[in-house]
């Protein structure tokens, strides 16, 4: 079977949904592929505040309230002798200043009934197995059904959307792979829990975390009444347990039992699923985009869960992606351009969120220390007296938002790759072990030469500095747009 669209989405997670959802509501065709069928289950069930503006933007926002996910105002952190209370919005408001807790299976599920609502053509099912380039570029997937193998068939797209998840088609297969983070080798051990104590601390529907001597642990309240406990530890800590003779289950419990914040909620409560691990190995694609593709989500990168980041990326990235293919299929903007845009833009992001989960991790030197390091990433002109407000801006996410619209990033292509040098180093030795072993003053060095800069005219920071000279339009319809030019028709 030989079929053709104009974009071809692989993923229905996220990512994938959202990108779709955004192109075809601007009236291109749109095929997505998705290897699993749905609901599927997944982890990463605490969504930041920009994901309201994302559904907004998808028209989804409606059946997302209806369904009837916790609202999340906010978080609560116990991390050694210091706690933190993020708050998002008022409650007594409720127009906006929140997130979701949700079940990933019913939400995803959500997202992708909704593309399919848009005109998205939804493949269920359906595994890619192989791209094909021509002359450097992919122009067409062939593609199995997972239920039948003998039913085959190939796509050819004029844009590919890569959103395959963690499997990552395009970077592992085809792209030269990712680069790892060897101090975020992280291993992930959640189950849920009913009839726990409600939470005491943080504002209504927070995540709770409490930190414990390998790692830390997340509390999350979820619409069915179930308790989300997972317990992130260094992937060397957890296995060198397991090689004392320890099971999951019992490096679960023993780890529950190092937190008080969180003991104490499941003290009455009764564990109703078996203890499942995932590994969290943090990585980054650094071939974001390219002639005829862009990778979004899970495919691009993956990072430390701590700040709940993992939606928030794949929607940001898949509201990049399908603003900047669709400047190109209109003829408005080179590809060349757009790619350039979106692997800085997207970066960009990434790192903010790397910065504050280093801080935390390897560098941890007190509250203000940490609301210092969000304070620089902000563009938000804020008071000392203000700082946490910066703090909170980045960790709900909207700063990313702000940037992609009023053509703002945090930090420039040069800093940027400076931060990677450090954190993704390749045979240097300069990892994030080697930077927690440093001095203090050494390693407050290391954090000055990285951090993002906020003066320069050279920096974008504005719509007049805009990162490469575009900036994300979202209406009257999604485009990416230069800086201070007319939009006019360029060729491809």
């Amino acid at each position: 079977m030989r079929e053709t669209t104009n974009v071809l989405v692989i993923g229905g997670g996220p990512a994938g949904s959202t990108a779709a959802s955004l192109l075809a509501r601007e009236g291109f065709q749109v095929t997505l592929l998705e290897r699993d069928r749905f609901p599927r289950e997944h982890i990463g069930e605490s969504l930041l505040p920009s994901i309201l503006t994302v559904l907004d933007l998808i028209g989804a926002r409606e059946k997302a309230e209806r369904h009837g996910f916790v609202r999340k105002y906010g978080g609560y952190l116990e991390w050694g002798d210091d706690t933190f209370e993020i708050v998002f919005g008022d409650p007594a408001e409720f127009k906006d200043g929140y997130g979701f807790q949700v079940i990933r299976s019913e939400f995803d599920h959500l997202l992708l009934e909704h593309a399919e609502s848009q005109g998205v053509r939804v493949r269920q099912g359906v595994k890619a197995t192989e791209v094909v380039f021509t002359d450097g570029r992919p122009t067409s997937v062939k593609w199995v059904n997972t239920r039948d193998a003998e039913e085959t068939g190939e796509i050819s797209f004029d844009y590919l959307i890569d959103a395959s998840g963690r499997a990552g088609l395009l970077a592992t297969r085809y792209l030269g792979g990712r680069r790892y983070n060897e101090g975020f080798r992280n291993v992930a051990a959640y189950s849920y829990w009913t009839g726990t104590t409600p939470p005491r601390h943080g504002p209504p529907g927070a995540i709770q975390v409490g930190s414990i001597q390998d790692g830390w642990i997340w509390a999350i309240p979820l619409h069915d009444g179930t308790l989300s406990v997972g317990v992130v530890a260094h992937k060397q800590s957890f296995q060198s347990r397991r090689d004392q003779g320890r099971t999951i289950e019992e490096l679960y419990g023993d780890a529950l039992a190092e937190s008080p914040l969180i003991s104490g909620l499941l003290e009455s409560g009764t564990r109703v699923r078996p203890v499942q691990v995932e590994q969290d190995f943090s990585y980054i694609c650094e071939e974001s985009a390219g002639p005829g593709y862009f990778i979004a989500g899970d495919a691009a990168s993956f990072l430390d869960p701590l700040l709940s980041t993992g939606v928030h990326l794949a929607t940001f990235s898949a509201t990049l992606a399908a603003a900047g293919v669709s400047s190109i299929l209109r003829g408005e903007l080179r590809e060349d351009e757009v790619a350039e845009y979106y692997r800085g833009a997207y970066q960009t992001a990434y790192i903010r969120f790397l910065v504050l989960v280093s801080s935390l991790y390897l560098n941890y030197r007190g509250k203000k220390s940490l609301f210092w390091d969000a304070h620089r990433m902000s563009r938000e002109e804020v008071a000392d007296g203000r700082i946490i407000h910066a703090f909170w801006n980045v960790v709900s996410g909207l700063e990313d938002l702000d940037d992609a619209e009023g053509g703002g990033s945090a930090l420039v292509v040069s800093e940027m790759r400076r931060l990677i040098d450090v954190y993704f180093a390749q045979g240097s030795g300069r990892d994030d072990a080697w930077l927690a072993g440093l001095p203090e003053e050494e390693q407050e060095q290391v954090l000055a030469e990285v951090r993002p800069l906020v003066a320069p005219n050279e920096y974008a920071l504005s719509e007049e500095t805009a990162l490469n000279g575009f900036f994300v339009r979202t209406t009257p319809h999604l485009a990416l747009v230069r800086v201070d030019e007319p939009t006019e028709a360029v060729e491809r």
